[in-house]
C-alpha cells in the first residue's frame, strides 16, 4: 500500500543508477537516472515550497512530453498540492474553463503553450505565479522562468532541509494527486479526482498482465497528460526500474509528428503505448513502404500476411486446425519481410498496448502477423484508466483482454441488476482504481459511483474463458421503435474501414421506425470516382451518381450485398444526410482523445436528423444532400 512518492522512493533506492528519463533536445538522446530525477524533483518541489505551496493547492502543467513534464508533476506531488495535467490541443475557453474550475494558482507551461496562457491570464485571478518551462524575452511580476524556481529550491533546501519530508508526512493514500479534465459530451467537462493509492493501485493491477524488466524502454507517443500514459508509462515503467523517452518537440506539430517515427528508431523501444489512430497511420507507413518496393515484394508480402492470418487466428488458438504446416513459410517470411518491418520500429519491440478506443480487429491481426502483437487494452479515466487488456501472456485477438487483479466485474442490465456470462449489458467495475469522484460536482459523482461500484456507461459482455468484450457506450444505445436497444460504434467503424467514400459516420436512432446516418463523405475521393464518369461535376447527374456512390457502399452490408449479415439491416442506415464540415476538435464535434462526441452532433444536426425521418428526407436524393454535393464538387 504505497502514495506515488513512496513508489518513486522506493524505485530510486532499487535502481539507483537506472536510466529514468530519456530526451533528445539536439541531435540525440541522453538519459539522467533514478537518482538524478530525485534531485532535481527534490530542488523543484523544495522552490515549490519556497513559494508558500500548500497541502491540497492545484497547480496546473501544460507542456508536451519532456522530462521536465514528469519532474514537474512529481515535485507538485512532493509538495502535497494536485497537479492538473492539461492537454496541449485546448485553446481559449475550453482550457480557461478547466484552470478556473479546478481553482488553480499555479501554472507550469512550456513555451509552445506560452501564449495561450498569455491571452486568458487577466481573467485567472487566482492564479498567483506562472512557471514557464522555456526562457522568455520579458517576465511580468507573477511570471518566472523555471531555473529561477529551481534556484529557489536550492537555497530552500540548504535552510530548511527537513521540509520536504515534513510536507511528505501529510500524504496519505487517498491524497489527491491529479485532476484529469474529461471532454465534455453533453455538459462542461468533469475534473476527474485520482488518489495517490488510485496511480500506485492501478500500476499493481496493470503489472498482473504484463511483465517489465528493468532493462526496457519505451517512448511516450501519447499525451502524458492522460492518465494511460501515466499508468502504462511513467509510473509502471518506474515501478520496474525500466526508462521512458519523450518525442522530440519540433518547432511545429507537424515536425513533432514526423519525429515519431525517427525517435522510435533511435529508442529502440521494447514496448509502445498506442491508439488506434497511431495504429492506423503506422499500418499505412508499413503498407506504402511495401509498394514502394515493386509489385513482387507487394505480392510477398500479401501472400506472407494471408498465410499469417490462417496461421494466427485470434491469437490464443494459432496453429490450430491443420495451419501448423504454415509454421516453416511463416518463418522464412519472417526471416526476409516482417523482421524488416520491425526494424523500422527499432528491432526490439515486443508488443504495442492499444487503448483509448476500440482497435479493430483487422489491425491487431496485421501487427499480430508482422511480429509486433497490438494488444487492445480497456479503461477510462474514472478507474485509472486499466480495466483489461490483452498480453503476450494471455491474448484473445478481438476481446479487450483479460481483467487486471485483484478488481471485481459485473455486467449489469439497465436497472442494475447482474447478468450471466456471455450476456450484453453495462460494464461495472469495484476496485482500488476507481476515482475519488468529479471534482466539484457531486451529483454526477453519485450518479457514477454507487457504493463504490463504478458504473462505465460502456457495453460489454464476458466469455466463458474469462476475456472482456466491449461493444461501444451503454449510455449512447440507439433505441428502435420496439425498444430493442444497440451500440452503434461497431457499425460506424466498419462503415468508415470498408468505405473510401466516408470519412466520417454517426447513426441515429431514438425510437424510430428506421435508423439514420450523418455522414462526412471523403471530398478528394469522391471527387476522383465521380471525374471518372462525368466531365461535368456540377451537373446533376454527376451529384445523383456521387450520392448514390455512398448509397451502394452502406448497401454492401445489406442484404444481397457482399458483407451481408455482418449487421442486422434494420441497425444499418435506411438513408442520410451529408454534411460539408467534418467533425473536428476546432467545432468542437471531437474530444481530445479523438472520440466524435455524439450527444454535440446530434445537437447540432437536429434539424438534418428531424429532415430525414420525413417523406422528402427519407429520399437519399433529397434537395438538402444534392445542395450538399454541389459545394462538394465545386
Amino acid at each position: 500500500m504505497t502514495t506515488i512518492i513512496d513508489l518513486f522512493e522506493q524505485s530510486v533506492d532499487k535502481y539507483s543508477a537506472n536510466p529514468y528519463l530519456w530526451e533528445k533536445k539536439l541531435d540525440k538522446f541522453t538519459s539522467i537516472t533514478y537518482n538524478e530525477t530525485r534531485s532535481e524533483v527534490y530542488r523543484l518541489a523544495s522552490g515549490l515550497l519556497s513559494l508558500g505551496v500548500k497541502d491540497n493547492d492545484t497547480i496546473a502543467l501544460l507542456s508536451e512530453g519532456r522530462n521536465l513534464w514528469v519532474i514537474s508533476e512529481l515535485a507538485i506531488l512532493y509538495t502535497g498540492a494536485i497537479n492538473v495535467p492539461l492537454s496541449i490541443k485546448l485553446e481559449g475557453p475550453d482550457l480557461l474553463f478547466r484552470l478556473e474550475h479546478s481553482e488553480t494558482s499555479i501554472i507550469f507551461v512550456s513555451g509552445s503553450q506560452a501564449h495561450k496562457i498569455k491571452g486568458i491570464k487577466s481573467q485567472l485571478p487566482l492564479v498567483k505565479k506562472i512557471v514557464y518551462l522555456d526562457e522568455q524575452d520579458v517576465y511580468d511580476e507573477n511570471e518566472m522562468y523555471v531555473a529561477q524556481l529551481f534556484s529557489l529550491g536550492d537555497e530552500y533546501l540548504a535552510a530548511n532541509p527537513n521540509a520536504l519530508a515534513e510536507s511528505r508526512k501529510q500524504i496519505d493514500l487517498d491524497h489527491y494527486a491529479t485532476i484529469s479534465y474529461t471532454s465534455g459530451t453533453t455538459a462542461d467537462p468533469k475534473g476527474v479526482i485520482l488518489s495517490h493509492r488510485n496511480y500506485t493501485a492501478n500500476v499493481e493491477q496493470a503489472l498482473t498482465l504484463m511483465d517489465i524488466p528493468p532493462s526496457y524502454r519505451t517512448l511516450i507517443i501519447l499525451p502524458l497528460d492522460h492518465c494511460f500514459a501515466h499508468v502504462a508509462g511513467l509510473y509502471s515503467f518506474m515501478a520496474c526500474g525500466a526508462s521512458i523517452a519523450t518525442v522530440q518537440q519540433g518547432k511545429t506539430p507537424m515536425e513533432t509528428l514526423k519525429n515519431i517515427p525517427i525517435n522510435i528508431k533511435e529508442i529502440k523501444p521494447n514496448l509502445l503505448l498506442s491508439v488506434p489512430a497511431l495504429a492506423k497511420n503506422f499500418k499505412k507507413n508499413i503498407e506504402s513502404n511495401i509498394k514502394a518496393k515493386g509489385k513482387v515484394v507487394s505480392k510477398l508480402f500479401d501472400f506472407a500476411m494471408m498465410l499469417s492470418y490462417k496461421y494466427n487466428k485470434e491469437g490464443f488458438n494459432k496453429g490450430r486446425g491443420g495451419t501448423f504446416i504454415y509454421k516453416p513459410l511463416i518463418w522464412l517470411f519472417d526471416k526476409i519481410l516482417f523482421k524488416k518491418i520491425r526494424e523500422g520500429f527499432g528491432g526490439q519491440l515486443r508488443f504495442f498496448i492499444g487503448g483509448g478506443a476500440l482497435l479493430d480487429i483487422d489491425l491487431q491481426r496485421f501487427f499480430y502477423a508482422v511480429g509486433m502483437p497490438m494488444m487492445q487494452g480497456y479503461g477510462l479515466s474514472e478507474a485509472t484508466p486499466i480495466i483489461s487488456s490483452n498480453s503476450l501472456k494471455r491474448h484473445k485477438l478481438g476481446s479487450s483482454g483479460y481483467l487486471v487483479t485483484p478488481m471485481e466485474l459485473r455486467i449489469c442490465d439497465d436497472k442494475g441488476i447482474e447478468l450471466p456470462v456471455g450476456e450484453k449489458g453495462e460494464i461495472v467495475i469495484k476496485g482500488e482504481n476507481v476515482m475519488k469522484g468529479y471534482w466539484k460536482n457531486e451529483k454526477a459523482s453519485a450518479e457514477t459511483v454507487k457504493d463504490g461500484w463504478l458504473y462505465t456507461g460502456d457495453m460489454g459482455y464476458m466469455d466463458k474463458d474469462g476475456f472482456l468484450y466491449v461493444l461501444g457506450r451503454f449510455k449512447s444505445l440507439l433505441i428502435g421503435n420496439d425498444g430493442e436497444k444497440y451500440s452503434p460504434e461497431g457499425i460506424e467503424e466498419t462503415l468508415v474501414e470498408q468505405s473510401k467514400l466516408i470519412d466520417q459516420v454517426i447513426l441515429y436512432n431514438n425510437q424510430n421506425a428506421y435508423t439514420v446516418a450523418l455522414i462526412v463523405p471523403a471530398k478528394e475521393q469522391l471527387k476522383r470516382t465521380v471525374s471518372g464518369s462525368h466531365s461535368d461535376l456540377s451537373s446533376i447527374e454527376a451529384h445523383q451518381f456521387a450520392i448514390k456512390l455512398v448509397q451502394d457502399d452502406i448497401a454492401l452490408f445489406k442484404i444481397g450485398g457482399e458483407f451481408e449479415g455482418q449487421f442486422p439491416d434494420r441497425w444499418l442506415p435506411a438513408t442520410f444526410a451529408l454534411l460539408e464540415e467534418p467533425f473536428t476538435e476546432q467545432n468542437g464535434m471531437v474530444n481530445s482523445t479523438m472520440k466524435v462526441v455524439r450527444g454535440k452532433v446530434e445537437k447540432h444536426y437536429a434539424h438534418r436528423l428531424e429532415y430525414l425521418y420525413t417523406p422528402a428526407g427519407k429520399d437519399v436524393f433529397s434537395d438538402q444532400n444534392i445542395q450538399v454535393i454541389s459545394k462538394l464538387m465545386g
